[in-house]
């Protein structure tokens, strides 16, 4: 197996985005392990604990407060201007502006759904049902928020089919577009 470490001398942010089920943590991390670089993933659930109160709170909460959006996209930005990472987050390609690599992952509805029915359990339509929704409603509020419109990401420098590839192979892909740049060499 080949590995790879980061070009002698410089740092490597690289911001994978995608809608929930499309992949996203599972490829980041893998990349990031790979490379031996933090993994960025800041989310509500760590918010929750670092407040002391429920993940359902904070969910609820940040349906009419968006201080929790903002806290959340603050600080994932604030780690990964720390040092070399990989930032996994919906709005990661578009808020870390200067991220070497930025890939998107593309996966139908109906994979979500299914991806986050082996996650999670639960009804087929039920979890289309809230998944379609969830993507409304984060859709409206990064608008709103930030004017992203999280389902224009033409400019991201890959745009990866997650159904026509398994992680490990996307994360090669990864690899090599990166190698081709030159932001990581091949080790040993």
């Amino acid at each position: 197996m080949t590995t790879y470490k980061i070009a002698s001398g410089r740092e490597l942010r690289i911001a994978i985005s995608g809608k929930s089920g499309c992949g996203n943590t599972t490829v980041s991390k893998l990349l990031a392990e790979g490379l031996g670089i933090k993994l960025i993933n800041f989310t509500f659930r760590q918010l929750a604990a670092e407040k002391g109160i429920s993940l359902a709170q904070v969910m609820e909460n940040a349906k009419t407060d968006d201080s929790y959006d903002i806290e959340i996209d603050t600080r994932q930005l604030e780690l990964a201007r720390k040092e070399s990472c990989v930032l996994a987050s919906r709005l990661a390609i578009w808020m870390l502006k200067e991220a070497d690599l930025k890939i998107y992952l593309i996966a139908s509805p109906d994979e979500r759904v299914k991806r986050i029915l082996k996650r999670e359990g639960g009804e087929f339509e039920e979890v289309k049902s809230f998944t379609l929704m969830r993507d409304s409603q984060d859709s409206a509020r990064y608008l709103r928020l930030y004017k992203i419109d999280n389902d224009d990401y033409e400019f991201a420098d890959l745009k990866i089919d997650t159904l026509k590839y398994a992680p490990d192979r996307i994360v090669d892909i990864i690899l090599k577009e990166l190698l081709k740049r030159g932001l990581v060499e091949r080790e040993g």
